[in-house]
This record gives C-alpha cells, sequence and structure tokens, in this order.
C-alpha cells in the first residue's frame, strides 16, 4: 500500500496541531484524565449533565412522584426548555434542575482541580469555558458555581465563561491561526469548526482597522450542519462541508468581500504536523484517524485556490481554536486556559508571547 502524499505548507505558516502560534505558545492540549472509572472529563460533557438529569427524574419517579419535568426523555429536552424551568414559577421543576447543576458544576470543578496538578497547567491564572453548555443559563450556573467551590478551596484560578457565542467563538479564533500579514488587503478568511454534533463554517471578519489586536473580529455569514442527526460517512460529510465552504466563498463575491487565501480549522484530537488526526476523533462521523485521510489536503482539494492565490489551510484542536478567539481578552495574564463543555469536554493551556 502506498503511503499518502503530504503537501508541506508554504514559507511562513506554521505546521497543524504547533504549539508556537502568533499571540501565544499552547503548552498542552486535549489531556486524557484518567481514573479507574473512566476518562474524568466524561464526567464534565454536555452527555454527563443529561445524564445527572436522568437519574434525578427516575428517582423521583421511583418515589412515587409525578416528575415535574413531564414525560419526556432527558435527552429530548432542549437546553432553553430547562433556562426556562429553572427561572420558571414551577419550583419542583427548578429544584430538580438546580439539583441537577449544582452535581455538575462540582464534577467541573473536579476536573478543573485535576487539571491543574498537570505539570503544563501549573500556575494557571484564568480559565475561559466556552462549548454548548457555555450557551446556555444553566451552563453559565454550572460555571459559576464551579468556580465558588474552587475558590472555597482556596484554588487561585478565575473561572469564566468565554467571551463570544460560544457557536462563533471556534470560527473567529481562526484569525490566530494565520500570520497577521494574510489579512493585508482582505475583508475576511474562512473558519471551520468542526465538533461531535455540528460543523460549522464562517466568513470571519478581523476589522482590523476597528482594533489592531483582533477583539473586533466577528462572524459575518455562517452555516451549521448537524451532522450527529444524520450519521453520515466520512466522504459524505467531507462533500456536506465542502458545500458549505463554496456557498460561503459565492456569498463573499457576491459581497464583494476580498477573501484570504486561507482557511483556519478546528477539528476534535490530537493533530500531528503534517495534518492527520492521530487520536481524540471518536465522536466524529467515520474513521478521521486514518493515516489515509489528511483533512486540510481534502479542504484545499474542495477549495485549491482563491483569488488567483493557492489556498493555505491550517488545522489545530477545536478546543485550541476556540481557546484562541479569547486571546484579546488575556493580555493582564500570562498563564491561561480553556475547557470546552460540548459533546466531550475539551481542553487547552496557553502561556501568552506578547503583551
Amino acid at each position: 500500500m502506498s503511503e499518502p502524499v503530504v503537501r508541506p505548507l508554504p514559507p511562513h505558516f506554521q505546521d497543524h496541531g504547533a504549539a508556537i502560534l502568533p499571540a501565544v505558545t499552547v503548552d498542552a492540549y486535549n489531556a486524557e484524565l484518567r481514573t479507574p472509572e473512566g476518562f474524568l472529563g466524561d464526567r464534565a460533557s454536555s452527555r454527563a449533565f443529561k445524564a445527572i438529569l436522568d437519574w434525578w427524574r427516575k428517582r423521583v419517579r421511583e418515589a412515587g412522584e409525578e416528575d415535574p419535568l413531564g414525560r419526556a426523555p432527558t435527552r429530548d429536552i432542549p437546553r432553553k426548555q430547562l433556562d426556562a424551568m429553572i427561572e420558571g414559577d414551577d419550583a419542583e421543576a427548578a429544584a430538580l434542575v438546580h439539583g441537577a447543576v449544582e452535581e455538575f458544576a462540582q464534577s467541573l470543578a473536579e476536573v478543573v482541580r485535576a487539571l491543574l496538578t498537570q505539570k503544563a497547567w501549573r500556575d494557571t491564572e484564568r480559565i475561559v469555558v466556552g462549548g454548548g453548555m457555555r450557551g446556555s443559563r444553566i451552563g453559565e450556573l454550572a460555571i459559576g458555581r464551579a468556580g465558588q467551590l474552587l475558590k472555597a478551596d482556596a484554588i487561585p484560578v478565575e473561572l469564566h465563561p468565554i467571551r463570544h457565542d460560544p457557536d462563533e467563538a471556534g470560527m473567529i479564533g481562526a484569525v490566530q491561526l494565520a500570520p497577521p500579514w494574510i489579512f493585508k488587503g482582505h475583508d475576511a478568511l474562512i473558519g471551520i469548526d468542526i465538533g461531535g454534533s455540528n460543523m460549522r463554517a464562517g466568513l470571519v471578519r478581523p476589522h482590523l482597522k476597528k482594533a489592531s489586536d483582533l477583539s473586533a473580529a466577528c462572524i459575518w455569514e455562517s452555516e451549521i450542519w448537524q451532522h450527529r442527526a444524520e450519521r453520515p460517512a466520512r466522504e459524505a460529510a467531507i462533500d456536506r462541508l465542502g458545500e458549505m465552504v463554496r456557498d460561503l466563498v459565492r456569498k463573499a463575491g457576491k459581497r464583494g468581500l476580498h477573501l484570504a487565501p486561507f482557511i483556519g480549522v478546528g477539528c476534535p484530537g490530537h493533530i500531528e504536523a503534517d495534518g492527520r488526526i492521530a487520536k481524540g476523533a471518536q465522536n466524529l462521523p467515520g474513521n478521521w484517524e486514518s493515516s489515509r485521510f489528511n483533512l486540510p489536503d481534502r479542504l484545499r482539494e474542495i477549495l485549491p485556490e482563491v483569488d488567483g492565490h493557492e489556498t493555505v489551510v491550517v488545522l489545530h484542536n477545536d478546543a485550541v481554536v476556540q481557546g484562541l478567539s479569547q486571546v484579546p481578552w488575556m493580555t493582564e495574564v500570562k498563564h491561561w486556559g480553556v475547557l470546552t463543555i460540548g459533546t466531550g469536554l475539551g481542553n487547552a493551556r496557553f502561556t501568552n508571547r506578547r503583551g
């Protein structure tokens, strides 16, 4: 069997999954905290919260009481509905959800404590929390409560919700993967955020004239696909992602945006320098860890050039890229990290290189 062809990046671009980025050093990411019962991070994911809530609902029913959350399976209750319950007039429903939030917050605090014992995470001053659950009130309460528990234990780390909408942070962070000169003469670049449930692609406007530190970067247009519901094969998923990218390029052209020949991608797993995904992509559709699959190469096949220039694709871990969206607001600390609460629990730790 022939070896896969690996295309090197053009000069002046870092490797995929690089430790040294323009603004930060990535000290560690994708840490796997093992316990005799399994991965500790599994206790602080969206699925873990639903499992906790489901457990309490069963206890209520076993006691002969009416379930205040109704008959719908826990997995089918959207976070917005839980948000409404926790602040609604039904005290029993609110209490049940509050109890699940408290238990989940304890698990989240436990994960943070374990991370801070890792050599690469020592002296971490601040951790921002992103991922889909952060976009809900129950997620914000869990983050706030976990922060209180850590303070009560005299653990000197701040815990804050990530600044951007979590649905956008993973795309906005792509601007921090690009060297500063890529923005000259260009109005936008393509950011892609691949998760265990959804794939997102967006046109990210850096707005350097508004803020040279990229704090004004925002999403101009984006598309989302919930692949988890459809369970496609890997190549079908890549084809669908390609359609999203080409559609965004067409929209940019119609609006007269000068698109940079650059795609920044966040994807679960450990990213090798040549763009292969070594491990950690088990929640993606199909086998993304195959030695014969290279996501950056596939994306360059989909969009080989932009405005006459060869397209450059830079791939990094999705938690890293989501954390990078927070760079402009981290100048007052040196060591900081990110947790992303989604299908799984992502993590990354950074040291600022400037500021």
